[in-house]
């Protein structure tokens, strides 16, 4: 590196603040950062007294702002520290000894370096630049409206730091006041690449000097001539950011394929007598028909089940794949030990007791031991996992063995048996269903990378309630999106911005305005519910992707087109602008007192007959690039008539080879019900009495297509 680098300086700098026993920098600090990266910010010099001050004024020859220098006195403006439009000496004078006055007044022991005297920016549209070092997801980039307008509209969005000079442009139209920035009122639009640019070197600055905990730029001026930053503020972190161990790709593969196709099990704590975890464990692998080997290990019998019971898990002959415990979490350590020494590569831990009842060095040993012997553990704290391809079932919870394309995980017992009732309710066929508990080592990322790869597997959903190493999740998620959708459920939403920050950066990036951007980012569909999470997991491998933007609804009621437009809107999707010639197609088949548009309203009163004309000319038109159907039951056209035409039309198409994602929203008395079980079992998303969640379900698959590249258009 050469003396001149301006890395150098940055670097020189951060020593001696840290030497000095502070983490808040300066404004003259700041701007010695902002230099050496090129952070665009206005003239200054720092005047120690008044007549330094009316100098540094006459120098700039024009209105001045005032500012107080000390590092004790971080937020400048609620100390009384900022003057804004001075002018000429007598003004300074009374400027200066305003904001002196009023520092020390704030906290008279704070030291007072002097006063900063700057450039006054000419008007212009005010934005937040910034980054923060987020727990989960580690440096992470921010930007929206800025000055007053950051603490009342938090109108901000957050991307994974480093970005690039595309991705710092995107983040423009991410925040809801995005027209502002494109001018408004006779007002000129901003220099979007001027913005752009102090985005990613703020994104650079944090990347390259990992102890930078939080920088504000606020505000950044942004006129049509450029984004200058009229204040900025560095906050370097306390203490060093925790290691966790990582796994590369191939070895994560490895040890998820012998936890999830397993051959040989042996369960540490298995039992005969009825009531117990350990023999609750025995009977469902037994049961479900796992057609590996079992081995029970109880120091106390000879015989399980019918199955030799060994007395450690050492006397077990042969390679075991997996170790399953069903014992108090007390002699949790001492078997894994043993686990360790037989060289078994996965642990699955169903004890309690650990982290979450405040056991939280009997974790840390439990994972300590594991990592000296290379055992992946999975838990503790879980309800254990199901691999249905492997007609795998152990956990003492009840059996599943519905085998299908759906992986679930859950990080909650009660949500994961949630889960399990809801696939049996609707049928779903999983490939595997997993509990991860305490998340002391497998954890999410491990999952997807393993599920993105599993061919059974067509789409994953997960509950979380955080996760343990954010970066790693989005790397896996990218890996994971473009073969498969990937659909998070998280919890805590309302716990966001709870913790104290140094700015306002900081204060802004609570832990859900930042999952909800960087969760985006990694292409993945995020549910806002339990329902909702299951409901996309169950359905989205059903439809086909989608290859273009155009939506038409053919309704049979008015009042449910309406209601379907409007879900359409809410969902992101584009209604079609029926061209005159489709137009015309469509009046063909409906009646005079019907419309055409979009939605086409065939009245309710039509034949069989009609629907299938107009759903037919939906699937023959290639502009058209998806379908909603609402169906209003009447004795004309009964609704399993609706249904047997609509599956029998939608597979005549596919056959064809003309694949287009179709929902439907069923209105009627409950025979409805069983027109949409018969639809979705036959590649069509159809649910009774709602018209927002088949067009949500639509709206899902249509985001993932846009994350996974099949369409044009950010996720």
């Amino acid at each position: 590196m050469r003396a001149e680098d301006p890395a150098l300086r940055v670097r020189a700098l951060l020593d001696s603040v840290r030497a000095e026993g502070r983490t808040a920098l300066t404004a003259p600090e700041g701007k010695v950062i902002a230099d050496a990266y090129g952070i665009a910010v206005p003239g200054e010099e720092l005047a120690r007294d008044v007549e330094e001050a009316v100098a540094c004024a006459a120098r700039f020859g024009g209105p001045v702002v005032l500012k107080i220098v000390s590092p004790d006195i971080p937020h400048k403006t609620d100390a009384g520290g900022v003057v804004v439009g001075v002018e000429g000496a007598a003004e300074v004078r009374a400027a200066f000894r305003r904001i002196v006055d009023n520092a020390r007044a704030y906290d008279a022991n704070a030291r007072i370096d002097g006063v900063q005297v700057q450039e006054l920016l000419p008007q212009g549209q005010e934005v937040i630049v910034g980054a923060v070092t987020d727990p989960t997801f580690g440096k992470v980039v921010a930007f929206g409206l800025g000055g007053v307008l950051v603490e009342v509209l938090k109108d901000v969005t957050f991307r994974l730091a480093p970005v690039d000079a595309d991705e710092a442009l995107s983040m423009l139209d991410s925040i809801r006041a995005a027209e502002v920035l494109r001018g408004v009122r006779g007002r000129a639009a901003v220099d979007r690449w001027a913005v752009a640019e102090q985005i990613r070197r703020v994104s650079r600055l944090v990347t390259d000097f990992p102890e930078i905990a939080e920088v504000d730029l606020n505000p950044v001026i942004a006129t049509d001539r450029g984004a200058v930053a009229a204040d900025i503020r560095v906050v370097l972190a306390s203490e060093a950011p925790r290691e966790r161990r990582r796994y590369t790709r191939e070895e994560i593969l490895v040890s998820m394929r012998r936890l999830m196709q397993p051959s040989s099990v042996a369960v540490i704590g298995a039992s005969s007598e009825p009531g117990k975890i350990g023999n609750s464990v025995m009977r469902n692998l037994v049961d479900g028909g796992f057609s590996g080997e079992i081995h029970p290990v109880n120091p106390k019998a000879d015989d399980i089940l019918g199955r030799k019971a060994y007395k450690s898990v050492t006397d077990v002959p042969g390679e075991v794949d997996v170790a399953v415990f069903a014992i108090p979490a007390r002699f949790v350590a001492a078997a894994l030990e043993e686990v360790g020494r037989k060289r078994i590569p996965n642990a699955v831990l169903i004890p309690s007791g650990f982290a979450e009842t405040g056991e939280h060095a009997l974790q840390e040993e439990i994972v300590a031991i594991a990592e000296r012997y290379g055992v992946r553990l999975l838990g503790p704290n879980i309800y254990g996992y199901y691999s249905t391809w492997q007609d795998l079932c152990a956990t003492f919870c009840t059996p599943y063995d519905v085998k299908g394309g759906v992986a679930l995980t859950s990080q909650s017992g009660g949500i994961g048996m949630a889960v399990l009732g809801f696939a049996r309710t609707t049928k779903t066929g999983v490939s595997a269903i997993v509990g991860l508990g305490n998340k002391a080592d497998v954890d999410e990322d491990d999952l997807l990378t393993w599920f993105g790869e599993d061919p059974h597997t067509e789409c994953v959903a997960m509950h979380l309630e955080d996760l343990k190493d954010g970066r790693a999740f989005v790397e896996a998620a990218r890996a994971t999106v473009p073969k498969k959708p990937v659909v998070v459920l998280k919890a805590g939403r309302t716990a966001a911005g709870a913790r104290a920050a140094g700015s306002h950066t900081g204060a802004l990036a609570g832990d859900d305005a930042v999952y909800d951007d960087i969760l985006k980012q990694a292409g993945v569909v995020r549910a806002y519910g339990l329902h909702e999470m299951l409901e996309y997991a169950r359905a989205l491998p059903v439809l086909p992707a989608p290859r273009g933007d155009n939506v038409v609804i053919i309704t049979g009621a008015g009042g449910s087109g309406v209601l379907l437009s409007d879900a359409v809107t809410d969902n992101g999707l584009s209604l079609m602008e029926i061209p005159p010639d489709l137009d015309a197609s469509f009046r063909a088949f409906i009646p005079p007192f019907g419309a055409a548009g979009n939605p086409v309203d065939i009245t309710g009163g039509e034949p069989p007959s009609t629907y299938e004309a107009t759903i037919r000319l939906g699937l023959e038109d290639p502009r058209i690039h998806a379908l909603v159907l609402g169906y209003w039951h009447t004795i004309v056209t009964p609704p399993m008539v609706f249904a047997e035409l609509t599956a029998r039309v939608v597979e005549e198409f596919r056959a064809r080879g003309v694949e287009k994602p179709v929902v439907a929203s069923l209105a009627g008395d409950v025979e409805v019900e069983a027109a949409c079980r018969y639809l979705f079992e036959r590649g069509v998303v159809a649910y009774p009495y709602t018209t927002e969640r088949p067009v949500a379900v639509l709206g899902a698959k249509y985001r993932w297509a846009r994350a996974a590249g099949l369409l044009g258009g950010g996720s």
